[in-house]
């Protein structure tokens, strides 16, 4: 049934069809018509940030608690810029958003009218694909076209621009619209012949491992991840986007591989014959220097995006296909042979790695907190099924390490972009997303204070995230490489200077939240579960930790994973140092 409304009643109506619950954004001239109709909806809840960078991090949050496709909204200009970090942030780690803005009348374009940015070439090398929209009778169709590309295949963000008089024009409305996507077809499926060379590898290797990635998580296919893993008897290792994927407390389970993984993992890909690459796209992180990485392993590669496989490693058998499709039928190939690899040699060693060389901390003489025991207790006493929604820097590795993950997508981050500021907006997205759920953000003192203006979004909408800020009073990741690699010349890394400045207690307090502070071990355990009581108001707690920790294993950028340091002078021996 067709109906005759507003550009802007159709935009809001496509968003209902589509089913979103939750638009993070902030309104202003060239978004406003938009505005007036969200007003009315019954189905589509509004929450208004403090800064849109909070609203596409939050975004961010909510689509990889839920699954579902995130949505922010914008103005023109600065309004559509201020998306730009969430939206390549999204772009690099493959989260579904779709970032809705207005732009300047159609008449105005190219004119540099006020509040006029090109934000649909702005964000073209970062969008899975992004519209311009000029005419209100494509409103429907494309929000219909841009939920589907964000969601389907290798997911992504995709930008909607609309001109304000678009938004304001009348239109004839009608649901379903008619798709317009000829060249969009994802290929799912994988070849059979494809799942027939890898599982001939499989045979022939002796020292194989699951090398996991992302892509994983994302096709949902933790349990047939599970499955492989237990019926070749391969060992796992998880990257930092794939943490618990695979639990943790899994006998296969290796650790996480990289830059600051552990050296089981790190040993285990550097060791191998064979690395069957599930939705990873071998980042710099975890290969270290490329032409030393994995030198006697085969590879087979299985991703959703051709464009990742032999994109950095050549692949000897490229698999394209959705990961849960993948390993289901590696399953079936693998049994249908009566594959069963003698892999006990190779569990020697690893096992060996284990145990030889287990993730540890230095504790200072000094009585002061080492923030790695603040993860240790924080996952005994808030347990796996909480969201632990991290930053970017010493903290993130820290709660990749140290927080036990056995539930997949429970460990929310920034991998590929890095981005500083993502975990207080993000948490709070996620915890929208899952309000029954228990969601901690795990931030620095450097993150915390780009994006802590979403606690007052918390504190007015209801939402009680609980966040630990671990204070070191530096900007910690600089400040560990300043030491080992710039002769300890700590330029721009001290935040705190003589004074604490702000104060993380009074700020809660300000913003409304619940503010505590931690500065001694034996407190830790009170604080933690102190703030596990408080349920009705966000809660900051300011872990006031040792300036001098450091963040080990460590592969220094550039070098190879073979150069991997447990301490400042002291590396692991791998097996093949003897041969």
């Amino acid at each position: 049934m067709s109906e005759r409304m507003t550009g802007a009643q159709a935009l809001v109506r496509a968003l209902e069809h589509v089913g979103v619950d939750t638009v993070f954004g902030i309104p202003g001239g060239a978004i406003l018509p938009a505005y007036d109709p969200l007003y009315d909806s019954a189905k589509v809840r509004h929450v208004l940030v403090r800064h849109e960078q909070g609203a596409g991090h939050a975004a961010e949050g909510y689509a990889q608690a839920t699954g579902k496709v995130g949505v922010c909204m914008a103005t023109s200009g600065p309004g559509a810029t201020n998306l730009v970090t969430p939206i390549a942030d999204a772009y690099m780690d493959s989260v579904p958003i779709v970032a809705i803005t207005g732009q300047v009348a159609s008449k105005s374009i190219g004119t540099d009218a006020f509040q006029e940015a090109d934000i649909s070439g702005i964000t073209m090398p970062i969008t899975k694909h992004n519209f311009l929209i000029t005419d209100p009778a494509d409103i429907a169709r494309t929000i219909m076209e841009a939920f589907h590309i964000a969601s389907t295949g290798r997911p992504g963000p995709v930008l909607v621009d609309i001109a304000k008089d678009a938004l304001q024009a009348e239109t004839t409305f009608s649901w379903p619209p008619t798709m317009q996507l000829p060249g969009y077809r994802p290929v799912t499926r994988p070849h059979s012949k494809q799942i027939r060379e890898a599982a001939k590898l499989i045979a022939e290797a002796r020292r194989p491992v699951l090398y996991v990635g992302g892509g994983v998580h994302k096709a949902r296919a933790s349990a047939e991840l599970i499955r492989l893993a237990e019926l070749t008897r391969i060992p796992v290792v998880t990257t930092l986007m794939a943490r618990g994927t695979f639990p943790d407390s899994h006998p296969q389970h290796m650790g996480m591989p990289g830059m600051h993984g552990s050296v089981s993992a790190v040993g285990a890909l550097q060791q191998a014959d064979l690395l069957i690459g599930l939705g990873v796209r071998f980042d710099d992180r975890v290969t270290g220097q490329l032409s030393t990485f994995a030198p006697h392993a085969k590879i087979v590669h299985a991703d959703i995006d051709p464009a990742e496989i032999s994109k950095n490693r050549h692949a000897d058998v490229p698999i394209v296909g959705d990961c849960k499709e993948v390993i289901g039928d590696l399953i079936a190939a693998v049994e249908a042979a009566g594959l069963q690899g003698d892999y006990d040699d190779w569990w020697t060693v690893l096992n060996g790695y284990k145990q030889t060389y287990p993730l540890g901390y230095e504790e200072f003489e000094d009585g002061s907190l080492a923030p790695q025991y603040v993860m240790e207790r924080l996952s005994a006493i808030v347990g796996p099924d909480a969201y632990y929604v991290a930053g970017v820097g010493q903290h993130q590795m820290w709660a990749s390490q140290f927080v036990q993950y056995e539930q997949p997508g429970t460990f929310i981050n920034s991998g590929g972009a890095g981005t500083m500021g993502f975990a207080v907006p993000a948490a709070m997205g996620a915890k929208m997303g899952r309000p029954d759920a228990v969601v901690w953000a795990i931030d620095g003192d450097g993150c915390f204070q780009m994006t802590n203006q979403e606690l007052a979004t918390c504190a007015l909408e209801g939402v009680p995230v609980k966040i630990a800020v671990i204070n070191n009073g530096n900007l910690g990741m600089v400040r560990q490489w300043q030491t080992l690699f710039y002769d300890q010349r700590y330029s721009n890394t001290d935040l705190q200077a003589t004074r604490r400045i702000p104060d993380f207690v009074k700020l809660a307090e300000a913003y409304g939240c619940v503010g505590l502070r931690c500065e001694r071990p034996e407190d830790v355990d009170a604080t933690i579960k102190k703030a596990m009581e408080i349920n009705d108001v966000p809660v900051v707690v300011d872990f006031v930790v040792h300036q001098d920790a450091m963040v080990w294993p460590m592969v220094a950028a550039g070098t190879s994973n073979d150069d991997i340091k447990i301490a400042r002078d002291m590396a692991p021996k791998w097996e093949s140092d003897d041969e």
